[in-house]
């Protein structure tokens, strides 16, 4: 690895750990949100939501977009608008407007995630492209665990608000760094922008979102049905226009590598468990258990130390070895993480009814995440690396989407205990699920 490309991971890099610390660390800063705000735990749900909902329906544009006019201009693209709409979060003086916000980095989000992974993969060799998704695995990863660490600190001595611009300073890193760095690459055969796909996406995406969040709090009333039903329309008929496009925004020339297929699954079952219990455990460990926002950033440490020791390790042996096994007690060892939280109430000890759990979670994830990104990319051609990119990180932003969604579904009350059986379980079946499906290809394209 060269200066070059050390340069040019460390912006990918840091770019998409802004990304993801605006899911971390804004969940941590919810219960202060709703406090400052008068907002419900449907409105909590939405700042979480809405920002997941245009990253989700609009990755798959993003990875396109990044094939067609070359990814490192949309990835740059990506940063910018971040930028900006982080601002316009920070100043948002009411929850309609802060969701209205969160929408619009989802939009920029979506430029960004895709971008990422597809410049490794078309700026590094097939022989150093294991390694370097290893290193941006463990560091985004531990700097996005790290985040509530510094979010936590931000919320008890200040405002919510400077969560957004913490983002400013390291946006601004990432184009000083990448501009030079980056080599940009597009797709030699020429392509169009599917809008009217990414238009039913994001309706479907938002009509089945409103609907299950809404549904519960609003006695399920006309409005939350037909938004369900208005939602799974719209699925039906972006599935339809999908099949009948010369040149789809979701190829369906990828889904005939068994393992982009099987590690799709996978992904949509683990990220959708992941996503589901940290937001609900981070409430609950404010409101519940009464965690300072430090305190309550800081009981996700061992995963952070356990994601920056192991992640990139776990890349590297997948590469030598095949993905299967780590894929499979993975995913298995999270949920069991994750279910041995089930029983905590008022008066649980982090030590005794906490830790143990959060370590075993941290060891599976660790175990997990690496080889399932590397599966991704070596399934497919690199001329599909940012689609088939896009793809991935969409089933797991609509994974985690749904689960955040259906989680009000028994009432705020039971949210906690629904939450941790339900994530648990998923994280749980895509071990089983990996074990079933991958198949253990050692290194080179399929």
């Amino acid at each position: 690895m060269n200066s070059m490309q050390r340069k040019a991971l460390l912006a990918v890099i840091i770019g998409s750990s802004v990304v993801f610390l605006d899911g971390s660390i804004v969940n941590l800063a919810l219960p202060k949100m709703a406090s400052s705000m008068h907002a419900t735990f449907a409105g909590q749900q939405w700042v979480m939501d809405g920002y997941m909902l245009t990253l989700s329906a609009l990755i798959l544009l993003g990875g396109s977009l990044g094939d067609i006019l070359g990814r490192k201009k949309v990835y740059m693209w990506g940063v910018l608008g971040f930028g900006i709409s982080s601002v316009l979060c920070a100043v948002s003086p009411t929850i309609e407007s802060l969701i209205a916000a969160r929408l619009l980095q989802g939009i920029f989000g979506a430029l960004m995630v895709p971008g990422a992974l597809a410049i490794i993969d078309t700026n590094f060799s097939a022989e150093a492209r294991g390694k370097a998704v290893g290193y941006w695995t463990a560091a985004t990863s531990g700097i996005t665990a790290a985040g509530p660490l510094i979010g936590g600190y931000i919320l008890d001595v200040t405002s919510w608000r400077w969560i957004f611009l913490i983002n400013i300073p390291l946006l601004i890193l990432v184009v000083w760094i990448g501009v030079p760095s980056i080599k940009e690459t597009r797709d030699k055969i020429k392509r169009h922008v599917d809008v009217v796909d990414a238009v039913l996406a994001m309706v479907s995406l938002g009509g089945i979102t409103y609907g299950l969040i809404q549904g519960p709090n609003n006695g399920w009333d006309l409005t939350a049905i037909a938004s369900l039903l208005f939602g799974l329309v719209a699925t039906g008929l972006f599935m339809w226009f999908e099949h009948r496009r010369r040149d789809p925004m979701v190829p369906t020339r990828l889904f005939k590598s068994h393992n982009f297929t099987a590690a799709n699954i996978t992904t949509f079952a683990m990220y959708g468990g992941l996503g589901g219990f940290f937001f609900i455990l981070t409430i609950y460990l404010q409101t519940v258990l009464h965690y300072s926002s430090l305190a309550a950033g800081l009981s996700a440490l061992p995963v952070t130390i356990l994601m920056i020791v192991f992640s990139g390790r776990a890349g590297a042996l997948s590469s030598k070895f095949g993905p299967r096994w780590f894929m499979t007690i993975g995913p298995i060892l999270a949920g069991l993480g994750i279910l041995t939280m089930l029983p905590l109430h008022d008066g649980s000890t982090y030590i005794w009814n906490i830790l143990p759990g959060i370590a075993l979670f941290g060891i599976g994830l660790a175990a997990t995440v690496a080889p399932l990104t590397t599966t991704v990319l070596a399934s497919v051609k690199e001329e599909d690396s940012g689609i088939a990119s896009a793809v991935n990180n969409a089933v797991s932003r609509v994974s985690g989407l749904l689960v955040v969604a259906v989680l009000g579904l028994f009432g705020a009350a039971h949210a906690y205990q629904f939450a941790v059986v339900l994530c648990g379980c998923l994280a749980i079946a895509a071990g089983l699920l990996s074990a079933a499906l991958v198949r253990n290809v050692v290194p080179g394209r399929k």
